[in-house]
């Protein structure tokens, strides 16, 4: 079971205690005193080791701190009669595994090992366990016909199982929960194709989404409370899982919602339509200074400040904002340099690329291929990445001088594995999860068409133009270098089509603390 080092000046009287842990299969040493403690465990390979802070000769917290400097991955609980605040607080910061207060029970200390050298494999068959019975419950939902909210609240299950079963690193749970992600992301996207156009046309009600936030959620705060509106590209619903607990020093969580980025899912289109409060043709129509075409030169998105202002004057508020894109490691640092020149605004709003670099990155880096080769690496990177950004420093800004923070982003971002043929003109653009152009030849059944881009609010160069979406998976590819192709791109993160990962995206309320 484990091999323990018990180190307590009144090691007999404990006798009681070593042999019930011996009956549950634990190997018990002893010792009286700190320096025989320190000597065993530099010659000893041991689980765990028991220590009591008052002994004669070296004190407790003196013995923890060599042990740590010889063996600082071994567990040790610091057994004390003293209730005294600073002795906590010394062993607490020397990292010790617990602390117990005398006198104990042998139940006590049978619960502090279990915590130690079972945890992992109690909460991973407990997670097991649990999600058998949730499989069943996801699949009779599943097999119901959800509506807008309900599918928001499936990917917020899904996500949750995603990350538990990661912890519990049990590989035939994580295969059986992948088939029902993927039967849930086969549905989802026959639900978009059955309900997009008419939410769009007001022929169905309407979900959150993305176009309509700051109309419906953000303007109204504005002046009540200091604002941040920090919008992550391509942050998906569970990168925001994994960041979440690092702000939790600094904010507490008001809201948390699942919206619903639009179509395509990609930067071009989602974030134009965020800033502008609008759709993507309303924008070409009202605007056609600030829209740029697929077939343009240069970015797409240079005019996301400009399409803010005419929203802001359009609902007819007025207030002191700023802008800010931070498309690299320096910009971060220079607007945290200025913060004092934005800090007395009523709302700031900083657009963060970094994450829709990463994903960019990932597929032509080989470098970033192999830190983020799945799901789980990729939620890896973006966590460590945000732990040492400019962000999370500028967040702490905001916070400091007590900002309201909103969190969100445009689209997410789907890992992709399934090749689908399609062939078109020259001219057509080159995303891998959606097509727009004419004379483009594919399987109907293997993608969501748009025959008419009027209907779901895209611009339409050309009359014969027509939009075409990869779905769950799938990524675009054409006939010619086939299988270059299929080997690039194959298991890289793409965004513009219609998945879970891509459509359903955080949008986060957080005060500060």
């Amino acid at each position: 079971m484990g091999k323990i080092l018990w180190a307590d000046d009144e090691i007999e009287l404990l006798k009681p205690h070593i042999l019930f842990l011996e009956s549950k299969g634990y190997t018990v040493d002893r010792v009286t005193n700190g320096a025989d403690a320190i000597d065993r465990s530099e010659g000893n390979q041991y689980d765990v080791i028991f220590l009591d802070e008052n002994m004669p000769g070296i004190s407790g917290l003196e013995t923890l701190a060599k042990i740590k400097e010889a063996t600082p991955l071994v567990p040790v609980v610091m057994i004390t009669k003293s209730e005294e605040e600073f002795i906590m607080e010394e062993a607490i910061g020397s990292k010790i595994a617990d602390y117990l207060i005398k006198p104990v029970n042998p139940s006590q200390i049978l619960l502090s090992l279990k915590k130690i050298l079972q945890q992992n494999q109690l909460v991973s068959q407990k997670t097991n366990v649990n999600y058998q019975q949730e499989f069943r419950q996801l699949g009779m939902q599943l097999g119901n016909r959800l509506d807008a909210h309900e599918w928001g609240e499936m990917y917020r299950k899904l996500v949750y199982w995603e990350l538990e079963l990661e912890q519990a690193d049990d590989k035939a749970m994580k295969e059986i929960f992948e088939m029902q992600k993927k039967e849930a992301n086969q549905l989802f996207c026959d639900f978009i194709e059955d309900q997009y156009l008419d939410w769009l046309n007001g022929t169905e009600e309407m979900p959150y989404m993305l176009h309509n936030m700051i109309r419906t959620r953000i303007l109204p705060n504005i002046g009540k409370e200091k604002m941040a509106v920090l919008v992550i590209d391509n942050l998906r619903f569970d990168q925001w899982k994994m960041i979440e607990p690092l702000l939790s020093k600094s904010y507490q969580k008001e809201e948390e919602y699942v919206i619903y980025s639009i179509l395509p899912t990609a930067t071009h289109y989602a974030r134009n339509a965020f800033f502008a409060g609008m759709l993507p043709s309303e924008i070409e129509k009202k605007f056609p200074q600030y829209w740029r075409y697929e077939e343009d030169e240069g970015s797409k998105n240079q005019f996301e400040k400009e399409l803010l202002a005419e929203q802001l004057k359009r609902l007819s508020k007025e207030c002191k904002w700023s802008y800010h894109k931070i498309t690299n490691l320096e910009a971060g640092k220079k607007l945290n340099d200025q913060f004092n020149q934005i800090k007395d605004n009523d709302v700031n709003f900083v657009v963060y690329n970094f994450v829709d670099m990463l994903s960019h990155a990932r597929t032509d880096m080989e470098v970033i291929r192999e830190l983020a080769s799945d799901e789980a690496a990729y939620r890896s990177l973006t966590k460590s990445w945000f732990e040492h950004s400019p962000l999370n420093e500028l967040i702490q800004k905001f916070k400091d001088i007590q900002a309201k923070l909103i969190i969100t982003t445009d689209h997410g971002t789907v890992r992709v594995d399934q090749p689908v043929r399609i062939v078109g003109e020259r001219s057509t653009n080159s995303n891998l999860r959606y097509k727009v152009g004419r004379g483009l030849s594919y399987n109907a059944k293997e993608v969501f068409v748009i025959n008419k881009p009027s209907e779901a609010f895209l611009p339409q160069i050309k009359l014969s133009n027509e939009y075409v979406f990869a779905r769950e998976n799938d990524f675009f590819v054409y006939p010619n270098n086939y299988n270059h192709f299929v080997n690039h791109y194959g298991n890289t993160f793409q965004h513009g089509g219609i998945s879970m990962e891509e459509m359903l995206i955080p949008y986060v309320e957080l005060s500060p603390k």
